[in-house]
This record gives C-alpha cells, sequence and structure tokens, in this order.
C-alpha cells in the first residue's frame, strides 16, 4: 500500500518503521523543519518496550536508558518513603525491562531507524491540508502539493488536523493542571536522591516524578501544579518563584532538588476522549491524536507504540479492506486504551488528594505493600500483541 503518516513523533516513527517491515511504502510528514528535543523524560514500560525490541532497538534504548530497581512514593513534606513498588526484576517478571529515557534519546533511535529503512521518506517542514476521502484512497496537499494514497494515518498529537477530519474539531479536554519540567545534570542534585530509581512526591493537590535519564547522567524533574493556565507550547518558560508557593514548606530534599534547578518549563496537560471515532473511511489515528491521556500512569508513549504494533497487524491481516481493518483495529484498541485512559485520570486524583483524605491514601499502600501494588499493573505491563 501507499502509506502516509502526519506526524514523525514516537507515535509516527514507530508506525512508519512496523509498515516498513510489513513491506508497506511509507511517506512520513513532519510539519516541523526539524525534529529537536521536546519535552524531557519519557518511560517506557515493559508492554512498549517489547515491541521496540522487536523491531531490535533494544541495544540502542539500553545505550541510553537507566533501568529503575524501585518506584519509591514518598510524602513531599515528610521526604519518608510510603511504599516502594519493586522494579529490579522487571525483566524477569514481563520479560522485557523498565526503562527510562530522555524524550529526545528515544526520538533519535526511532528516526535513525527510520533514515536507514529504504521504505521510509522522511519529509520535513510539510504540513498537511486539503484533506479529501475518494473511493481510492486520502488526497491531501503537503506544501501545495497534492498527494493521493491509499491510507493516512494521523499521529499528529494532541492538536491534531487529521483527528478534525474524522471526529470534528474541540477534541481536547481540559484538566486544570500543568506540569512544569527540568532536567538537571546528577552531580548537582542532593547526595542522598536516588539514582538508581523513579522518586514520587505526593503533596497538597501536587505531586512530583523524579527519575535519572541519559545513563543517570542527568535527572528529570515533572512537577504537576493545579492552575488554569492554558498555554499552547511544550516548552513555555515557568517562573520558579511562582513553582515556589506551591511547594512551600516541603522536604529540605524535595526543596533541595527544586533548588539545584536552573530552569524550567511548563506544558498545560490536556486529553482526548478515547471514546470519539479513530478511523473514518481511509484515514485512521495512533497515539495521543487518538487518545492523549493524562501522564498519570505513564503510558502515553507505551499506547501509542501498541496502537502502532496493532494497527499493523490489523492492516497485514486485512489484505486489501483498509476499511475493515481500520474498523478492526479501533474494536481491538479502544477497550485497552480506555482502561489505561480512565486508570490514568483516577491516579490524578488520587495523588492529588487533600491534607485531610491523603492520610487514609497512605496507610492504603502501607497496608498493601509495593509487591501487591505493583501486581495490581500486571495486567498493563504484562500485555502483549496476542493478549
Amino acid at each position: 500500500m501507499r502509506i502516509a503518516i502526519a506526524g514523525a513523533g514516537i507515535a509516527g516513527l514507530t508506525t512508519a518503521l512496523l509498515l516498513s517491515r510489513a513491506g508497506h511504502g511509507v511517506d512520513l510528514y513532519e510539519r516541523a523543519a526539524n525534529l529537536s528535543e521536546v519535552g524531557a523524560g519519557v518511560q517506557i514500560s515493559p508492554n512498549a518496550g517489547r515491541i521496540l525490541e522487536q523491531l531490535g532497538l533494544g541495544p540502542a534504548l539500553d545505550h541510553l536508558a537507566t533501568r529503575p530497581v524501585a518506584i519509591d512514593i514518598r510524602g513531599a513534606v515528610s521526604g519518608r518513603v510510603i511504599v516502594s513498588l519493586p522494579l529490579a526484576k522487571a525483566a524477569a517478571r514481563y520479560g522485557v525491562p523498565y526503562r527510562l529515557m530522555h524524550r529526545g534519546d528515544l526520538q533519535g533511535v526511532l528516526l535513525n531507524a527510520a533514515i536507514a529503512d529504504h521504505g521510509i521518506k522522511l519529509h520535513l517542514g510539510a504540513a498537511l491540508a486539503d484533506f479529501a476521502d475518494t473511493p481510492a484512497g486520502m488526497r491531501f496537499s503537503a506544501n501545495d502539493a497534492p498527494h493521493e494514497v491509499d491510507l493516512l494515518i494521523g499521529a499528529d498529537g494532541v492538536r491534531s488536523k487529521v483527528r478534525e477530519l474524522i471526529s470534528g474539531p474541540n477534541g481536547r479536554q481540559s484538566s486544570g493542571r500543568t506540569a512544569w519540567r527540568t532536567t538537571i545534570p546528577a552531580a548537582k542534585v542532593p547526595a542522598d536522591l536516588p539514582r538508581d530509581r523513579t522518586t514520587m512526591f505526593l503533596g497538597d493537590r501536587t505531586h512530583v516524578v523524579i527519575y535519572p535519564i541519559r545513563s543517570a547522567r542527568e535527572i528529570n524533574v515533572v512537577a504537576i501544579v493545579e492552575e488554569n493556565w492554558t498555554g499552547e507550547g511544550w516548552s513555555e518558560p515557568g517562573d520558579p518563584a511562582w513553582l515556589a508557593v506551591h511547594f512551600r514548606g516541603v522536604s529540605p530534599l524535595l526543596q533541595d532538588t527544586f533548588t539545584a534547578a536552573a530552569g524550567w518549563t511548563r506544558w498545560y496537560l490536556s486529553a482526548v476522549d478515547p471514546l470519539a471515532s479513530w478511523q473514518k473511511g481511509h484515514a485512521v489515528l495512533v497515539g495521543d491524536a487518538a487518545h492523549a491521556m493524562l501522564p498519570f500512569l505513564a503510558q502515553g508513549a507505551a499506547m501509542a507504540i501498541e496502537d502502532a504494533a496493532i494497527l499493523v497487524r490489523c492492516l497485514t491481516r486485512a489484505n486489501t479492506d483498509i476499511e475493515g481493518a481500520l474498523a478492526r483495529y479501533e474494536v481491538l484498541r479502544k477497550p485497552r486504551v480506555t482502561r489505561v485512559w480512565q486508570t490514568a485520570r483516577q491516579s490524578g486524583t488520587i495523588y492529588h488528594m487533600s491534607p485531610l483524605t491523603a492520610p487514609f491514601r497512605d496507610a492504603t499502600m502501607k497496608t498493601l505493600g509495593g509487591e501487591r501494588l505493583l501486581g495490581r499493573y500486571d495486567w498493563l505491563y504484562g500485555w502483549r500483541q496476542t493478549d
């Protein structure tokens, strides 16, 4: 098939690689003139890592990633560990390790593989417009030049233009929260901040996630706060003095980590309802374009990678029935994605409990213990394409 993909992020690059390996020719269109490092850290849980390893990317990932031994959940004020979820044996438990990376490094691994793949043509600075479904496929323009393909895949993120074609405008939902992000050289953070695990601090309607990236040479910090700011960019400058207001009175460990940061950016958190349609005619959505979710399960990238695998499997099995394959893809993916989407939203509610209810949450976590808490996510991390 002649296939066009809008968007060369994690979703688009993974989809392009899988399609090419299945024998299809792919034109990958990216509106940006160059692919820069957007965002900060990304967690590659085993359910997604399994697919990337099947693409032969495991060694490249391990060269840049850190494998966490645990997820420690602490009180933001006390600094004490509430519970620790063991991840050291994730590879034995799920068949694939849990990895922490810089998002730009993951995109770089995928991009290098796409450039080396003769079945993929990458077009930068090429925004798609003027979409039209035809009996033979999809027609669109890129840089004022007309194109026609058998299939158009929208991997163009939360502000997807392809989604507008399929399900109409206004697909984004406000969360009332923002993510403040920074990366800090590991040598500059407090000596007692662990470098071998993810550390989460739960505060008063706030939480902070900290973990090592780039082989633990840098520390990724994400602070989630409740505010009505609605900036459009991924990396809007953030005033650390304003952020400090939300974290007044936190533990010295967390305060010293914040002090070590040279600068912050903030990102408005929004979501896309996964129950809306993902496909229409010869167009289909993957990743955030279909179901952008809040980051409280660290599954946004993982769900995009899973989408790519299932979409390609459906297309391969359907032969020439493209519309039937797209319908099958949506039927297969929606239940799982919806469960993950809803669980991520529920996790945000749990993390942001008030000081009145937080003690009950903490007591429940302690009673369950880390092993049982991790076991509650076996359905998520242990997923395989045959599920």
